[in-house]
């Protein structure tokens, strides 16, 4: 099952990455195999951003998340926005153009659509 979280503000983390969680404690249980993608736009892509993260309570959930092969999709538009000074991003975040056409296009691909 291909799953994607849509994620546009920081005090959203924590949930989606709880729910991801049980997402993928449930596939284990239940031998299902889930592709999971987070799509961070907005605010959101501020808790991507290294030295930001590394501070937070998620940051060690988001890195064994990607170990599980989630993957962090982080909008640019948001990006240029949000962190104008460029700072690092997390190495496990991976930079789309727009995160809507991110969106757009995995429904295309059949993800189902969880908007946190």
């Amino acid at each position: 099952m291909k799953v994607l979280y849509h994620v546009d503000s920081e005090s959203k983390w924590h949930m989606v990455l709880e729910n991801v969680k049980n997402m993928l404690k449930y596939g284990k249980e239940n031998n299902t195999t889930f592709e999971i993608e987070i799509v961070a736009n907005g605010i959101a892509v501020v808790g991507l951003i290294q030295e930001v993260a590394e501070k937070s309570k998620w940051y060690l959930e988001m890195d064994e998340l990607y170990k599980e092969n989630v993957v962090f999709a982080v909008c640019n538009n948001a990006l240029k926005k949000f962190n104008p000074g460029q700072q690092p991003l997390c190495a496990f975040a991976t930079v789309v153009p727009a995160g809507v056409v991110e969106i757009a296009k995995k429904h295309e691909e059949g993800y189902a659509y969880i908007k946190s």
